[in-house]
């Protein structure tokens, strides 16, 4: 049983695959070349990390009113934290699949110009294109390095959101709210870090972008 569903799962990522390479081809069938796919997969990228940090920011800001509470609804400010966690985690995965995307068609991009690099008759022109090649391969290198390392500072912070929504659930009081004063600061120093790292991948994808027009 746990082989049949190893199969099916390996099935469906073919399947996925078979379909974002469908797509792309479909793309250029309008005009749009890989390279300019790449490109709006990476501006899509910028929008969700920067959404992102937005969104982490108010699920700190909703822990930090959460700490601070002063009688009155205690239900209503643990669903609002609630709801900031299910929020981040949405916008974390909406990250992760815009990353996974840059990838998918970067990918198709470089395999591609590698073939082509081969079916050139002029040594020259060969040489200048495989430079080329190589130039933006290792930019994009550079800029996947940049997003996956701020894509891994999500993981702790959503770990301890998710911690702190459980631990609210069965202790819905003011001392469970005191013991999580603590927890806030490792929170803050965490999203902190975070948003550093996203705005460090997002310059990287500024740069990558400007010198892959220029290209």
């Amino acid at each position: 049983m746990k082989l049949l569903s190893t199969v099916k799962l390996l099935a469906l990522l073919l399947l996925l695959q078979g379909c974002q390479s469908a797509y792309y081809s479909a793309m250029e069938s309008f005009g749009k070349h890989k390279r300019d796919l790449l490109a709006d997969e990476v501006e899509s990228a910028q929008e969700a990390q920067e959404e992102a940090q937005e969104q982490f920011s108010s699920a700190l800001e909703q822990l930090s009113a959460l700490i601070e509470f002063d009688g009155g609804d205690l239900q209503a400010q643990y669903e609002a934290t609630l709801s900031q966690y299910e929020a981040s985690e949405d916008a974390a995965n909406d990250v992760s699949k815009r990353i996974n995307n840059i990838e998918n068609v970067g990918d198709a991009l470089f395999d591609e110009w590698l073939d082509e690099i081969e079916q050139y008759s002029s040594a020259k022109l060969k040489a200048q294109s495989r430079r080329q090649y190589q130039d933006t391969e290792r930019r994009y290198q550079k800029l996947l390095r940049a997003m996956r390392k701020a894509e891994g500072k999500m993981e702790p912070v959503l770990a301890a959101l998710k911690d702190n929504t459980l631990y609210l659930k069965h202790n819905l009081n003011a001392s469970a709210i005191g013991a999580l004063e603590g927890e806030y600061r490792d929170i803050q120093a965490d999203v902190n870090l975070l948003i550093k790292e996203m705005n460090a991948a997002i310059a990287e994808s500024e740069t990558f972008l400007s010198q892959l027009n220029q290209g």
